[in-house]
């Protein structure tokens, strides 16, 4: 009996440690399945609640699935976020120009100081100007200190952070969900 209850507290504690751990603060939880594996993050709605709002949006009406990768630059950067990307014959074109949204800009430039461009940080990207950022996302692959003040960081990697690193151009976001 002893051994038993020692034996599932035992699995009880590795299975509790396994598990990704959330910041103080932190939001929802959005889990991305890709082609290449599942890696999660989670959102910061106290620093940049309107993107939280709107990316979650985007993923719980579906808005990812199927699309693909359509930037991924080893030790950089790995974006998708452009409905066009699911048309492969259209690559040329995928993360350019008015077409690669959603259509609803964002309105806001959420920057914060507390929030950073480290490895696994989530961020919107933008044409220039931060408040028309929509639907394109991606995750820091490395330290970037000289993308802080430029693009609105609302979300961090907390689970799978060495899938980003294996996915390239045209590898697909088989469906992206918020976890609950």
């Amino acid at each position: 009996m002893i051994g038993t209850l020692v034996a599932a507290l035992a699995v009880l504690c590795a299975t509790a440690s396994s598990a990704p751990t959330q910041s103080a603060g932190a939001g929802p939880v959005i889990v991305v399945e890709t082609s290449k594996g599942t890696f999660s993050f989670e959102t910061y709605p106290n620093d940049a609640p309107k993107t939280v709002a709107h990316i979650v949006d985007l993923v719980a009406r579906g808005f990812y699935d199927g699309q693909r990768f359509h930037r991924a630059l080893p030790g950089f950067i790995l974006q998708w976020g452009d409905p066009r990307s699911r048309d492969v014959s259209r690559q040329a074109e995928w993360g350019k120009g008015d077409a690669a949204s959603s259509g609803k800009p964002i309105g806001v430039s959420e920057m914060t100081k507390r929030r950073t461009h480290t490895r696994g940080a989530v961020a919107v990207a933008h044409a220039g100007t931060a408040a028309l950022a929509d639907s394109q996302i991606y995750v820091t692959l490395a330290d970037r200190p000289d993308l802080n003040g430029h693009y609105a960081v609302f979300g961090h990697i907390i689970a799978g952070a060495d899938v980003p690193e294996r996915i390239q151009v045209g590898d697909v976001i088989t469906r992206m969900y918020v976890k609950q």
